[in-house]
């Protein structure tokens, strides 16, 4: 690879892919394209022939808190000289193309990324130039089109933002983060025996003020207010404020 002042091609160095700016103009775009991979773990950036040149102050200030991504990006001239190590290149466009190659929506493509390299491939990703995107000439050099499902009504996505996307479904498919988490802070979810106690003294509560009538229907009563609680995730603390509450509604005004 070429360029001044950036370190020079080491080889491939791991199983993640390259994310390819192609034409790329403006340095703060790049810097928020790098800024978008770090966000995610990737930080093999290839630029093809920036406008304004290389190194850019611009995108050195822009990518603040993710330089390693540029410390190590690689500058080359041409398409082909970006993609000669790789196996497997994805193009993203947001234009019909009629190119006969497999077109796949982010996830799709990042999935097959990991199969990829999985199995030791070097996967690469091109993002065309902020103004009119990839050209024909770079995307028929892909063997799959990457298309973002956007309102098609306003199809326009800045670099940065496409990268973003991109990169956030690679990272999104090797993470193992819960979709959804209960945070607790410093309480614990109250055991069975706080719950039971907390039902004996409502309803305790609830009989010395007539609310189980009909008689005849006490014992559904019960059971539903039983059931309320036990669908909730009360926590220790939920337990103290309730029984707060009952002891409350227990005095009498003065």
């Amino acid at each position: 690879m070429s360029g001044t002042n950036h370190r020079k091609d080491q080889g491939w160095q791991g199983p993640t892919p390259a994310f390819i700016l192609v034409n790329p103009q403006m340095g703060e775009n790049i810097g928020g394209a790098a800024r978008a991979m770090w966000n995610f773990g990737l930080d093999r950036m290839r630029l093809i022939a920036p406008r304004d040149g290389w190194p850019n102050p611009a995108a050195v200030a822009m990518a603040s808190g993710a330089g390693r991504v540029l410390d190590g990006v690689q500058v080359v001239e041409t398409t082909g000289a970006a993609l000669k190590d790789l196996n497997y290149v994805f193009a993203t466009t947001a234009r019909n193309r009629d190119l006969t190659k497999p077109v796949m929506t982010p996830e799709r493509a990042m999935a097959h990324a990991r199969e990829l390299t999985a199995n030791g491939q070097k996967v690469g990703v091109m993002f065309g130039p902020e103004r009119a995107g990839l050209q024909n000439a770079d995307v028929v050099q892909a063997d799959a089109l990457i298309s973002i499902p956007v309102n098609p009504a306003f199809a326009s996505l800045n670099l940065a933002q496409s990268v973003l996307l991109v990169a956030y479904e690679w990272r999104r498919l090797g993470d193992d983060t819960p979709p959804e988490v209960l945070a607790l802070g410093k309480a614990r979810f109250a055991s069975n025996i706080e719950r039971q106690k907390l039902n004996d003294r409502l309803e305790a509560r609830l009989e010395d003020a007539g609310f189980f009538w009909p008689e005849e229907k006490r014992e559904s009563m019960v059971e539903n207010l039983r059931n309320l609680f036990a669908r909730m995730p009360l926590t220790d603390a939920d337990i103290r404020l309730l029984h707060g509450v009952v002891k409350a509604l227990g005095r009498k005004r003065p």
